[in-house]
């Protein structure tokens, strides 16, 4: 991808965002841009406007983290779009030789320890992706959870080609499909600042670019995202609605490699249907992921 448009539309997007109210400055009619001027940012930050000028316009070239921190601060990012800033900048002064060494080196695969602590998660669903959303590794209730997925013939399994290319198997299993689908981009988005020189990336990108307008549009949004923790919600066509938390690590020595494991609360619902989920996966039942529905009392209502 080319670092220098990549950096131009994301400090263009977040500048637009940004009105002046929010930075303590005054507003007003006839103000010809959405959010704040370059001369505005460019005082926010402590910098010449001539200077933030050639940083919007994609030159981060000896860009020191001092001024990357101050224009972070004047646009008001969150640790996720800093990181994302300071990603770009980096990539802007690697040599090529060394970006494409580093990004040949991404595992394609877990190692055979990692597997067994993936297999050793017995009470929820687990699994290993990288930031093209590749699943790597994962436990039997995660196979389970995700059994339409895993009946598709595609492999890797991918989750963003599931949410997108495979939507009426995906609006069905996330009841909240259009923040499963910003998730998504966001982590791609994020990986694409991370190694802008990986050729699978740009594969996946360019697929989903041109078969998703809802993926082209996101993508335009140059928004990111560290996937750390939160809750998720589910509707397995088998066990029905589940309520669960995720807990996201990055394995030490392999960097953009994602550990998720979900979670549901002790005594809850969820947690008996993860149970049953869990038994009718040892049956060997997500082989047919539509032989059997969840019962109404445990669908719930219609999707959100």
């Amino acid at each position: 991808m080319d670092t220098r448009s990549e950096a131009r539309d994301f400090l263009t997007t977040r500048r637009a965002r940004v009105t002046p109210d929010r930075v303590g400055l005054p507003g007003g009619p006839g103000r010809r841009v959405p959010g704040l001027r370059r001369s505005e940012v460019a005082m926010l930050a402590g910098v010449s406007v001539e200077y933030y000028s050639r940083l919007e316009r994609g030159d981060l070239g000896g860009v020191s983290d001092t001024v990357l921190e101050a224009v972070g601060g004047a646009l008001l990012l969150d640790d996720a779009e800093r990181a994302h800033l300071a990603d770009l900048a980096r990539a802007a002064n690697e040599s090529p030789v060394r970006a494409r060494t580093r990004s040949r080196s991404r595992p394609s695969g877990v190692s055979r320890s990692m597997q067994l602590a993936l297999d050793s998660v017995v009470s929820g669903p687990a699994f290993v992706r990288n930031g093209r959303m590749d699943v790597l590794g994962e436990n039997a209730l995660f196979r389970a959870l995700y059994s339409d997925l895993y009946a598709l013939h595609e492999r890797p399994v991918n989750l963003a080609r599931f949410v997108f290319l495979h939507r009426e198997l995906s609006e069905a299993f996330y009841p909240s499909w259009s923040v499963a689908a910003d998730i998504n981009v966001g982590i791609i988005r994020t990986e694409a600042g991370r190694d802008p020189h990986d050729e699978a990336l740009h594969e996946l990108v360019g697929e989903l670019s041109t078969r998703s307008d809802e993926f082209r549009r996101r993508w335009g949004a140059h928004d990111v995202r560290h996937h750390v923790s939160g809750g998720k919600e589910f509707r397995h066509p088998v066990v029905g609605d589940l309520e669960l938390v995720y807990e996201a690590m990055e394995p030490m020595g392999q960097p953009g490699l994602n550990f998720l494991i979900y979670s549901a609360e002790p005594g809850s619902p969820t947690e008996e249907r993860l149970r049953l989920l869990a038994s009718w996966g040892a049956s060997g039942a997500p082989t047919q992921p539509n032989a059997l529905r969840a019962p109404s009392s445990a669908r719930g209502g219609a999707a959100e």
